[in-house]
């Protein structure tokens, strides 16, 4: 069985949890944490050296991390990676920006806000430049959701499956996202997909 190593809040951790949920797999879940200091135990550093989650582990073995490239190695051949090269493409946009535009600033505000420990570090003036580059990535994302109902191509992809993770939480961190109805509109579609998890669900045991 596959085996994903995960914090639970974490909306990384999330995207390979809720592709898994869409696609009917079945996975074990591990609780790994850096607030805990378990990622940086040796047995969990022998399985990823980065000492970061998610991590997956294959049937066989072998590992995968980083989120969005367990979520191009699960939808392999499903659905939910169009066949369309231009599409598919348009998918990998979509990672990449999630990464280096939207997660930096969304997750790290929401993480700044909601634990305790990294308080300190959301100084005024961080927290008002967060808020500023969220605002700009939630842009760019109603700028294609005002006119589409999906990310990349005509589908539901892993595209969105990676910006709904933790767009979705965007509250949390302070983002008003009345001011951004196609967004809105748009995580009501991904809720509403047939197998859809809440990032608190967990598999039974």
């Amino acid at each position: 069985m596959l085996t994903v190593y995960s914090h639970q809040d974490s909306g990384n951790c999330y995207k390979p949890r809720l592709l898994l949920a869409y696609l009917g797999r079945p996975f074990r879940l591990e609780d790994v944490s850096s607030l805990d200091g378990s990622t940086r135990k040796p047995e969990y550093l022998r399985l990823n050296p980065n000492g970061q989650v998610p991590l997956l582990v294959l049937e066989d073995g072998r590992t995968l991390a980083e989120s969005n490239a367990m979520l191009l190695h699960l939808a392999e051949g499903t659905r939910f990676l169009p066949e369309d090269a231009y599409d598919r493409a348009k998918v990998y946009e979509w990672l990449f920006f999630e990464q280096y535009d939207h997660e930096p600033a969304i997750a790290v505000r929401r993480a700044l806000t909601v634990y305790p420990e990294r308080r300190a570090l959301a100084t005024p003036d961080r927290m008002a430049s967060l808020l500023e580059a969220g605002n700009k990535a939630l842009a760019v994302m109603e700028t294609r959701l005002a006119k589409a109902d999906w990310l990349a191509g005509f589908a539901f992809s892993v595209a969105d499956i990676a910006l709904y993770a933790y767009t979705h939480m965007a509250e949390r961190g302070g983002y008003d996202l009345s001011r951004f109805p196609g967004v809105t509109a748009w995580l009501e579609r991904v809720a509403r997909q047939p197998g859809h998890i809440p990032i608190e669900w967990r598999p039974s045991t």
